[in-house]
């Protein structure tokens, strides 16, 4: 009996709405028996936590095709064709054509795979396709990827090798596609990429992530809610920070790349800030938009960090007003310049991670304390549950259209949710 294929992602947003753009693929090219599992490379337990769920599809579908396609199938193909119970495997251009999917279907002849490989040098591909995607995990937001790959060369970082050089979808593209998305009837887009403050540095003039966001906001009146997902504050140009200003369709949350708050550290990691530029740069936004929430990622335990080195980027949680806190136990990537240098005892850097999440909780809880009593406007995910403009959760006691923006006032919370009646 023939089944629809199983998709199953990994990791990051951009690749979760790269799996719904290969389920319209396989999908439209009949594919069938199959499981997909797009893989994460971040860190080296990422791509532990992706052969397991390897593993695991494969237990529970003896019968179907196991493809292995993403950044750590990109970086390592060699680990994931030679796994007993993969079949093949799909590098991260590879997965996005039409081509690769429409010839898997025919058969194996058709697909041109070397030893269970389909992965190209992702350092030569040019283009990143804008894929017309209906939004995905709720229908009240849509996701639009407007950039792929990175330029930069952090120390600690794999992705450039997985996801290639920094790469432009056209402002015309986007524009087009946000319209399509509201006149579906979504109240919210998110713009996402790997490096999306990079966004325009290939395109004919130049033009800077600043511009894109205000051309939309100037083209698409009738979108009520755009929202920019992680960006490098460092590259944040005058048009993105004069957008953050005064348009208040652009959602008040900024998700920082910061990785950390001493000034030798972000060196070794080869980041482009200091920690005085990242403390001004949350300081001048937050003047300007005194409602702006942010979020960072910071890595405990880089190589050489001393107690002292940890204790500046454990103050910078305060000094630049961070909310929710992604934090990373530094963990080697082979073939990064990071895993070279002497590595710290894991004790260590378990120990820090877990102060900085102390201190992230601690935040999170001043900033739900901070809302009761205020109105908000929600955008419904599900019937029960929402997120402000800054992107906080919400929990009702009754049920909301999904997909429309409901106003609110804050009565209380509850772990990480703010809670209405």
């Amino acid at each position: 009996m023939k089944s629809p294929p199983i998709f199953a992602n990994m990791g990051c947003r951009l690749n979760a709405y790269e799996s719904e753009a290969m389920k319209d693929l396989g999908t439209t090219a009949g594919l069938e028996n199959a499981v997909v599992i797009n893989t994460c490379a971040v860190t080296g337990e990422a791509v532990r936590s992706s052969k397991q769920q390897i593993r695991r599809l494969r237990r529970e579908n003896p019968d179907a095709q196991i493809i292995v396609t993403g950044c750590a199938a990109q970086t390592e193909p060699r680990t994931f064709a030679d796994m007993a119970e993969v079949d093949l495997v799909i590098g991260n251009s590879e997965k996005m054509q039409a081509e690769t999917w429409n010839n898997l279907v025919k058969g194996p002849d058709f697909l041109g795979a070397t030893e269970k490989i389909l992965v190209d040098d992702i350092m030569s591909v040019r283009e990143t396709a804008s894929h017309l995607i209906d939004g995905f995990g709720t229908r009240s937001r849509a996701y639009v990827q407007v950039q792929n790959g990175c330029d930069h060369r952090c120390t600690f970082c794999i992705i450039p090798f997985g996801r290639g050089n920094s790469r432009s979808v056209g402002a015309g593209l986007v524009v087009e596609q946000i319209k399509r998305l509201v006149g579906k009837g979504f109240n919210e887009v998110v713009l996402t990429g790997v490096d999306i403050t990079s966004w325009g540095a290939d395109l004919p003039a130049t033009p800077k992530l600043g511009d894109l966001v205000q051309r939309i906001l100037r083209l698409v009146p009738d979108l009520p809610r755009l929202r920019i997902s992680s960006i490098d504050s460092v590259e944040a140009d005058p048009a993105l920070i004069d957008a953050i200003a005064s348009e208040h369709r652009l959602m008040p949350h900024l998700h920082l790349s910061l990785q950390a708050g001493d000034n030798m550290i972000l060196k070794r990691m080869k980041r482009r800030h200091s920690r005085e530029e990242a403390i001004a740069f949350c300081n001048a936004m937050r003047a300007a938009r005194p409602d702006i929430i942010y979020g960072a990622d910071i890595i405990a335990g880089f190589p050489t960090e001393t107690e002292e080195m940890f204790q500046n980027s454990l103050k910078l949680v305060e000094e630049c007003d961070l909310t929710w806190l992604h934090v990373f136990p530094f963990s080697p990537r082979s073939g990064t310049p990071a895993a070279r240098i002497p590595q710290l005892d894991r004790s260590v850097i378990k120990e820090r991670a877990g102060r900085l999440r102390a201190a992230g909780a601690a935040r999170v809880q001043a900033h739900l304390a901070a809302q009761v009593g205020q109105q908000h406007n929600v955008l419904m995910e599900n019937p029960r549950m929402g997120r402000t403009e800054g992107f906080t959760e919400v929990a009702f006691g009754s049920d909301q259209p999904v997909g429309q923006i409901v106003q609110r006032q804050i009565a209380g919370f509850e772990d990480q949710r703010l809670l209405v009646q």
